[in-house]
């Protein structure tokens, strides 16, 4: 069982920057493809960015391209999300998620296996 905790989230006026953390325990961190996902009330998860885990394949969703970076530190079991310039529809609660096993589906929460209990981010006009 592999269990992901996620930090940094909190309040931000719009173009303003947070980096949400994620730690995973375990021993097999360096080998599990890493996934953010977001969720605003009333809608459903979506996608936000993926690496997988060498880091040597990266994702973002359209909506965050350019603006957000994800990075991690296998030596450190935590994967990054940096996101710069947020809007306030970037407001949500930030899951992790690791994928054991790559499926080739980082961009659906179906090719996870592993999810955190979230970290909210809330970005003000």
């Amino acid at each position: 069982q592999v269990q992901l905790v996620e930090s940094g989230g909190g309040l931000v006026q719009a173009g303003g920057s947070l980096r949400l953390s994620c730690v995973a325990s375990g021993r097999f961190f360096s080998s599990y493809g890493m996934g953010w996902f977001r969720q605003a009330p009333g809608k459903e998860r979506e996608f936000v960015a993926a690496i997988n885990w060498s880091g040597g394949t990266i994702a973002y969703a359209d909506s965050v391209k350019g603006r957000f970076t994800i990075s991690r530190d296998n030596t450190e079991n935590t994967v990054y999300l940096q996101m710069n310039g947020l809007k306030p529809e970037d407001t949500a609660h930030y899951y992790c998620s690791a994928s054991q096993i790559d499926r080739g589906l980082m961009k659906l929460a179906r090719g996870y296996d592993y999810w955190g209990q979230g970290t909210q981010v809330t970005v003000s006009s």
